[in-house]
């Protein structure tokens, strides 16, 4: 039966080979979308290019993953070369981490202004060129700061990718689909770090994986240019943005909010760095807990300058945005709705198990063990082939099983991956027997959570705050991640200095050793932390979503604004 608008008129099918792939909720009318871009995205779109599309942006994911992984795997090489010593050689990790984590709201908030497509292309570029240019750098200092730009311009195109896909692809399966599919970007990077990066190692020079990555960079690019739409908004979306009164106005899209820029910047860089070097210096060193106590006190200040802004301009906009009265760069009121509050905190716990789970399983396999960087990759190969498999069986889940189950299966199944490792089963018994279990629930739970999350999340904001929305699920994570492992980082120094008869607060303990008893001791302390950031997360679950919503089928936002879909409550009654 052909899909009818309200007033009776039917509307394009997605069941011709060649038609327009999207169908449009029924609450919006025919004259709705006679009003819409008669090219946007939603309506005409072809088959071939919505997939293209989801792989030009789930490019963004995939490249920075593999950004970090590869270059995790080649650190000994690098820091002999450039002089690095051990003590500093995260910092060519960290300094990408660091400025890719403090600049994703930033440009969340001008991708929105300025245009998604611009920002994703622009910032694509700049990762090109940082890929390619990086490895050259004659010391540290310079190799640091090229990675720092390196993550400035990552910062710019994987949020911008987020918020492409939540205005261009209306709710229901195309929606579904495209966040399951860019799920996997992930996944697929780390295993594309490893894999390019431990076969260079044995066999080429280190620069090639920038090297390559510069190329595969590039290709985003052209992608990007051809592909994505210059309007990436959907007539369902411009609907909903003519209801909220969406002011599109130059001087409108020139009102950063520039203070709030400067807070959450300057407070984030000041949390991250604090919080990588802790686990380095020592967390009793005085400047520590003062930098903490000082970036906490910003981000305070931030929130309570966004609630301002909020306050000022109203939820109708009832001041005209200016540059000194801009618009808040986050509405703090969203933050009042339960589940999207929930899903935010369940963003952060899962990520502090999920990242640190992939750091100490590294560790293990390379640094307990004693593989070497190729035999490290061939483990984590599974992460990659069964993530892809997942996604195509959760874009057909997400509009048929309720969240809350999903939800459910996603968080049990990255505690019992690090419960794999923290339970004493001997370190000779065959990687088949738990090692590979644990590779496969680790991405089994990474790639059911990030589809249903960051649907509920693009759901619960209006299209005009699709990338901001992006850039604030990928900064959870990455802080989420980062809190996550100074943690565990921090048990299994203590565990390991107990063990090793020396005190607690040892700066230096010394590194993990090839199959000494108090490595391993040190590691299962760690992956017992793992599985306690996933033991929250799921406790989190099970208070928050306990309901039969499908967010994959909601056309109101219903599950995110936290009521039950009418249409699935009236499916129970019967």
């Amino acid at each position: 039966m052909e899909p009818s608008s309200a007033s009776g008129e039917a509307l394009p099918s997605n069941t011709e080979k060649n038609g327009p792939v999207f169908v449009k909720s029924s609450s919006y009318s025919s004259d709705d979308f006679k009003h819409a871009d008669p090219d946007g995205p939603g309506l005409s779109l072809s088959r071939a290019r919505s997939i293209a599309l989801v792989a030009t942006v789930a490019g963004g994911s995939f490249l920075n993953t593999a950004s970090i992984q590869s270059v995790v795997i080649i650190l000994p090489s690098i820091g002999r070369e450039l002089s690095v010593p051990n003590s500093r050689q995260q910092w060519i990790v960290s300094s990408y981490s660091l400025a890719f984590s403090c600049f994703l709201l930033f440009w969340g908030r001008v991708a929105d202004i300025y245009g998604k497509r611009l920002i994703f292309i622009l910032g694509s570029v700049w990762v090109t060129l940082m890929m390619a240019t990086t490895p050259f750098m004659p010391n540290e200092i310079a190799f640091n700061l090229f990675r720092a730009l390196h993550g400035l311009g990552a910062a710019a195109n994987v949020p911008t990718a987020i918020g492409i896909l939540g205005v261009t692809f209306p709710r229901g399966k195309a929606q579904n689909y495209a966040f399951s599919t860019y799920a996997a970007g992930a996944p697929l990077g780390n295993v594309f770090g490893n894999l390019i990066s431990g076969l260079i190692a044995q066999y080429a020079n280190w620069r090639w994986v920038f090297g390559v990555s510069a190329i595969m960079a590039g290709l985003v690019v052209v992608a990007g240019i051809v592909f994505i739409p210059h309007a990436t908004i959907n007539a369902a979306s411009r609907v909903e943005m003519s209801a909220h009164g969406t002011n599109s106005s130059p001087l409108s899209r020139l009102s950063i909010d520039w203070i709030g820029v400067v807070l959450i910047t300057s407070g984030l860089i000041a949390l991250m760095f604090a919080l990588t070097e802790g686990s380095v210096v020592g967390w009793r060193t005085p400047w520590v807990p003062v930098t903490i106590i000082a970036s906490l006190l910003v981000i305070a200040i931030f929130v309570l300058w966004q609630s301002r802004l909020e306050r000022l301009h109203g939820s109708q906009c009832g001041h005209t945005p200016s540059l000194l009265r801009p618009p808040p760069l986050i509405k703090v009121s969203i933050f009042r709705n339960l589940r999207f509050s929930a899903a935010i905190v369940i963003i952060g716990f899962f990520f502090a198990s999920f990242g640190s789970f992939l750091v100490y399983a590294t560790y293990y396999f390379q640094d307990f063990q004693g593989l070497s960087p190729l035999q490290t990759m061939l483990r984590f190969i599974p992460t990659g082939l069964v993530g892809a498999l997942i996604t195509v069986i959760v874009a057909q889940l997400l509009d048929r099983v309720p969240t809350f189950y999903i939800l459910v299966c996603g968080n049990i199944a990255v505690p019992i991956a690090s419960l794999l490792f923290a339970v004493p089963i001997s370190p000779t018994t065959s990687y088949f027997a738990y090692g590979l279990p644990a590779m496969v629930l680790c991405v089994v739970g990474a790639d059911t959570i990030w589809p249903c999350l960051g649907l509920l999340i693009s759901q619960a904001l209006p299209p005009e705050d699709q990338a901001m929305g992006g850039a604030l699920i990928t900064a959870i994570g990455q802080f989420g991640r980062a809190i996550g492992l100074a943690i565990s980082t921090s048990v299994q120094t203590a565990v390991v200095a107990g063990a090793r008869g020396m005190p607690v607060d040892t700066e230096e303990v010394g590194p993990i050793r090839p199959w000494e008893p108090e490595s391993l001791r040190g590691l299962r302390a760690a992956s017992w932390t793992n599985f306690g950031f996933g033991v929250i997360s799921l406790a989190i679950v099970l208070v928050a979503f306990r309901s039969r919503d499908i967010v994959g089928k909601t056309t109101c936002s219903s599950l995110a604004q936290g009521r039950p879909d009418p249409e699935e409550d009236g499916e129970r009654r019967v």
